[in-house]
């Protein structure tokens, strides 16, 4: 007897949900803290209000209500699912990874997990990353979360970052199947020259907490914004444009573009140079900011009723490494 052909197994989200905190800090109210205003805000980044998480808490916080929605939605036992990825920038602890503490909070207790840093793509990384695992046939099951307290390493003294970042957590679930939709392609790049232009001084094993690093807030996010956008606006594009060749496609078939949501202009320059019309190119930044690894799969939550069965959406996001990329969904639900 003949063997029967194995068909290949991709990975499909079948789910994704989305969660910001309740305290809206508003560009208003900024100003009042910094020397800013609303209109400055609005005409260079795009943001009228961004969700901040207040008190003793973290991303497995944001992270465990999205993660039990799914669980709720797809009445899924913790029990099935083998592997969580927590991307994110501002993990709970330096030590163990958020993904175990978010697991535990939702009693996954048959799986394993841990975190990915990849900046402002993070997201893209950790759903490649999953994906993997699930076309070896390793796991069937997995949840790729984007959680983020970026306030906790915002200088509220530093006109030209505070306004830009956010806080909140979106995840989604990926599923084996055989079908032809899925997680299609994916393009990931990295190059530390960019280390220079956006890091965080202190806190790591080269430079850690003191009295000193305290004191000359090096906690804080530090980014040199001009040096971030030209290499944004470039890399995103080529990412982009490199999985339409690679897949045989024009801009024309992309049904929706999800980029991350760094800045309106570096997203308007995206759109432009793919030829896309606006209402193609997702937008949320106004209400949230940079939410970091969280900002793709909350669009993604955001939309979701857009998207019909079979569409394709590219996913593209560049962020600290500087680390960029693409990925192309062939939307499954």
């Amino acid at each position: 007897m003949k063997n029967k052909k194995m068909s290949k197994l991709k990975a499909a989200i079948t789910a994704v949900e989305g969660y910001v905190p309740d305290y809206i800090l508003t560009n208003d109210e900024l100003s009042q803290m910094v020397d800013t205003s609303d209109e400055w805000i609005m005409t260079r980044i795009g943001i009228k209000e961004r969700h901040i998480l207040k008190g003793e808490k973290g991303p497995s916080d944001m992270a465990e209500i999205v993660v039990k929605r799914i669980l709720e939605k797809k009445n899924i036992s913790p029990d099935e699912i083998e592997l969580v990825i927590c991307c994110t920038v501002t993990p709970d602890m330096v030590f163990p990874a958020t993904a175990n503490v978010i697991a535990h909070k939702c009693g996954i207790k048959h799986g394993f997990g841990f975190d990915i840093n990849a900046g402002c793509s993070g997201f893209i990384n950790g759903l490649t990353t999953a994906t993997k695992y699930i076309e070896s046939g390793f796991v069937k099951k997995a949840i790729v979360i984007g959680a983020e307290k970026m306030s906790a390493i915002v200088n509220y003294q530093d006109r030209s970052t505070c306004p830009i970042f956010g806080d909140g957590a979106a995840a989604v679930l990926l599923e084996a199947t055989e079908g032809e939709y899925g997680i299609i392609d994916e393009v990931l790049y990295a190059d530390g020259e960019g280390v220079k232009h956006l890091h965080q001084v202190a806190g790591g094993s080269v430079k850690p907490a003191s009295h000193e690093t305290v004191d000359a807030r090096e906690h804080f996010i530090y980014q040199e914004g001009q040096a971030v956008f030209k290499w944004a606006v470039v890399k995103m594009a080529e990412a982009t444009e490199e999985i339409l060749r690679r897949n045989n496609m024009t801009s024309q078939e992309i049904n929706y573009l999800l980029p991350h949501q760094a800045n309106m202009r570096i997203i308007s320059a995206t759109g432009k140079r793919l030829e896309l019309d606006n209402e193609k190119v997702l937008v949320n930044i106004e209400k949230y900011g940079n939410t970091t690894s969280a900002t793709i799969p909350m669009l993604m939550f955001e939309n979701q009723h857009k998207f019909k069965k079979g569409d394709n959406l590219i996913l593209t996001a560049f962020g600290a490494g500087f680390t960029w990329g693409a990925v192309l969904v062939k939307w499954a639900i």
